[in-house]
């Protein structure tokens, strides 16, 4: 049976986890879930605006799953620079960083803990990423400010979390071996997720590493394809004003081919996984102007 939740007003300094079974109705909207997802994976790409993609002729396997999938034609980053998204998407928060700081830390709870709270499995799968638990700010094509896990004390001071975040290639070595977790966050090395190369050699790497993704979500599995910033200021509401950036969202649990006009942002994603799996709604998930992805499921 399909969970039933409310919404909750956000208060200025929301640090509350907000169970997700008291936090819709009262304002009106839809109180349906998404779907209980097998598998959920969560890519990051870099730095492009929504037309960069959209359209693109240097993305013709984005598009085409965007025509299969289901594209959010409004959805926006959060702030500028990189660092501050990821954090929003694991923490539903940017607890104030404002710089790709690769020597600031986080407190708090954040997603990991409420998925081993709920006993739901996960892992990190880092490009250029040396080893598991790589500690360092950078080196080669892996960038620290791209993988929000080693911000969180919580995460990197805890030896069998932190080895959970590992290099991308394991994850490829998971998917032969049906050792996917239920809980997946990909972020590709510098190359490949356009930061410092082209569309067209991101959306070849995806081309390949994709297709797999999708063959091991299971028969109610998901894929949020997105990006952590734009190039301008767009927003959609006071939370959100990092660019318009593509956002697909591809898998088995997509009810139809569709483009969306609701205006979501980078919190739309966590909230939507929370909702799914009956997480409680992590700070500004939870806030009342944070749509959920309902609709495309």
């Amino acid at each position: 049976m399909k969970r039933k939740v409310a919404v909750v007003v956000c208060l200025a300094l929301s640090v509350a986890n907000h169970p997700a079974t008291a936090v819709r109705a009262e304002l009106g909207r839809s109180t349906a879930t998404p779907p209980d997802f097998d598998h959920v994976v969560v890519l990051v790409l870099e730095n492009k605006e929504y037309e960069q993609i959209i359209g693109s002729v240097q993305a013709p396997y984005i598009n085409s799953l965007a025509d299969d999938g289901a594209l959010a034609t409004r959805f926006h980053a959060i702030r500028h620079p990189s660092l501050p998204n990821y954090l929003a998407l694991i923490g539903g928060s940017t607890f104030g960083v404002t710089t790709d700081c690769t020597s600031c830390h986080v407190g708090g709870r954040n997603l990991i803990d409420q998925l081993e709270a709920a006993g739901i499995s996960w892992k990190g799968y880092m490009g250029g990423m040396p080893h598991a638990c790589f500690r360092a700010s950078g080196e080669g094509l892996y960038a620290k400010r791209h993988d929000p896990f080693m911000y969180f004390s919580n995460i990197y001071n805890n030896p069998d979390r932190c080895h959970r975040v590992q290099p991308i290639e394991n994850m490829l070595t998971d998917i032969r071996n049906d050792r996917l977790p239920q809980y997946s966050f990909v972020s590709p090395d510098l190359c490949k997720d356009m930061h410092d190369c082209s569309v067209r050699a991101g959306d070849r790497y995806l081309s390949r590493l994709v297709p797999r993704v999708i063959g091991a979500l299971g028969a109610n599995g998901v894929l949020f394809l997105t990006f952590d910033e734009g190039s301008s200021d767009a927003g959609c509401c006071r939370f959100a004003h990092g660019g318009h950036i593509a956002t697909v969202v591809a898998g088995p649990a997509v009810a139809s081919p569709s483009r969306r006009p609701m205006p979501y942002d980078l919190y739309s994603i966590l909230r939507t996984i929370e909702e799914a799996w009956g997480l409680p709604l992590l700070r500004k998930a939870g806030c009342s102007c944070t749509e959920p992805m309902t609709a495309l499921f």
